[in-house]
């Protein structure tokens, strides 16, 4: 079996990845599918360098890695570009997983050498299968119909030439032109999501469809025009529906009512301004109730008016976005010169404290959000039936107005608070005979002081 040179180029070809007078920087692991992919490269007489990323998760085999990669470059004659990282410190100071740390550091590093070097274009070494692990991953955790089609084989600087190959399809091809290459001995463990898929659930289905590479290439082109046609629709409903008044936007109630299908085409209106699919939900249950509900993401507050949604970005009195996300794995939290330090307990505990809150696990909903107050902000203070507007709430406690602003307000993910910090937290996420577990947030390290006057 020759190298396909002849299908790489009509791939090339089809999808309009480069042209003969591109640059291009070859992302090489040293494993069998970028090892591939340079020979290839070097076959098509293309101009390209190699850049290689040592992450040092494998002691001496991440060094042996190294050198193979650097040797290939010397021995095919073409500029190599290599960094090291200590991932495991970046995954623990930026509280991602390894995995995570791996790929926002190599991705980074990537396109910084593209630019500091002049190459105009970054190829990564993934295939068919590379896909179908994608599109199993996405819809495991929960995907919009962008998550369905999976790697795109160009998508801004990143190209992916592979993506005609299957993984059997690139061994054959290794083994009979002898090629050398090194092995990730972490590719055989099912620590990892998409290596269990590989190893585990895709034989499986394969079972059941042998041509499962092909069905699903067909499957994610169709999900890709799909996707275009809903980009299409999306971008004719913003220009007759979203209406911009200075910083905010306004989109009249009645259209959202007419939109069909109303939660998908909502959701990617208002994607933009991060909103998820369960604010879109919480939003759609709210229309047609009382006026003046208010909804957030991470960088805007989403206001039913009496006939507009109004959509405004997150900003302080100062003029300044004062907003912090905390997922399920945060210990702690920055804002404004104050700390929130978070943990969990088994065993039911609580103490009088202003500076903590004990929350039932059970009810929080992540990403929490910590910001600064908002209009409209209203809540139910621990020890009292009803619901109280929180500017009200600290003009009876007397909070100075030039500290108001800095006090933290602890939301839910379904919009409600939880806890102002330091002052008082929300009577329904109060524990009780029924909670299993505890989270405690506190708040420390102040640089402020939530003092009232007398």
């Amino acid at each position: 079996m020759l190298l396909p040179l002849q299908n790489f180029k009509t791939f090339i070809g089809q999808h309009a990845l480069f042209t003969s007078k591109d640059k291009v920087l070859l992302a090489v692991s040293g494993g069998k599918d970028s090892v591939l992919m340079v020979h290839l490269f070097k076959l098509l007489g293309n101009n390209f360098g190699i850049a290689h990323c040592n992450f040092n998760l494998r002691a001496e085999e991440s060094q042996r890695d190294e050198d193979f990669v650097r040797e290939l470059a010397l021995n095919l004659g073409v500029s190599f570009h290599f960094t090291n990282f200590d991932t495991l410190a970046y995954a623990a100071s930026h509280q991602v997983s390894t995995q995570m740390a791996a790929r926002t550091l190599r991705y980074d590093w990537f396109e910084q050498i593209r630019q500091a070097e002049d190459y105009q274009l970054i190829a990564l070494a993934q295939h068919q299968d590379d896909a179908i692990e994608t599109v199993l991953l996405n819809l495991t955790r929960g995907t919009g119909i962008a998550g369905l089609h999976g790697i795109l084989p160009k998508r801004g600087h990143l190209i992916r030439p592979l993506l005609f190959l299957s993984r059997n399809e690139i061994e054959q091809l290794i083994a009979e032109h002898n090629i050398a290459y090194v092995e990730d001995s972490s590719n055989s463990s099912t620590k990892y999501a998409r290596n269990k898929l590989r190893l585990k659930v895709i034989p499986q289905l394969k079972e059941l469809n042998p041509n499962l590479e092909q069905t699903f290439a067909h499957n994610i082109q169709r999900f890709a025009e799909t996707e275009q046609v809903l980009q299409k629709v999306v971008a004719d409903l913003s220009l007759s529906m979203l209406d911009r008044r200075n910083d905010t936007l306004h989109i009249s109630l009645n259209k959202i009512e007419k939109l069909a299908p109303q939660t998908l085409l909502l959701f990617e209106l208002l994607k933009p301004f991060s909103a998820s699919e369960f604010l879109i939900a919480e939003i759609l249950q709210s229309l047609g109730k009382q006026s003046g509900t208010s909804f957030f993401s991470h960088t805007h507050r989403f206001t039913i008016d009496r006939s507009d949604l109004i959509v405004s970005p997150l900003l302080t009195a100062a003029g300044e976005n004062q907003l912090q996300m905390i997922h399920s794995n945060d210990s702690r939290v920055a804002f404004a010169g104050q700390e929130i330090q978070i943990s969990n307990a088994d065993c039911i505990q609580f103490e009088k404290n202003e500076a903590r809150a004990y929350v039932d696990t059970a009810k929080l909903l992540f990403p929490l959000v910590l910001r600064s107050r908002q209009p409209g902000d209203k809540f139910k203070p621990i020890g009292m039936k009803g619901f109280k507007k929180l500017s009200d709430y600290l003009i009876d406690e007397k909070i100075p107005l030039s500290v108001k602003d800095q006090v933290p307000v602890l939301i839910n993910g379904n919009g409600e608070i939880i806890w102002i910090a330091g002052l008082r937290q929300d009577e329904r996420y109060r524990i009780t005979s029924l909670t299993k577990t505890v989270t405690i947030f506190e708040l420390r390290s102040l640089h402020i002081t939530i003092s009232k006057q007398s």
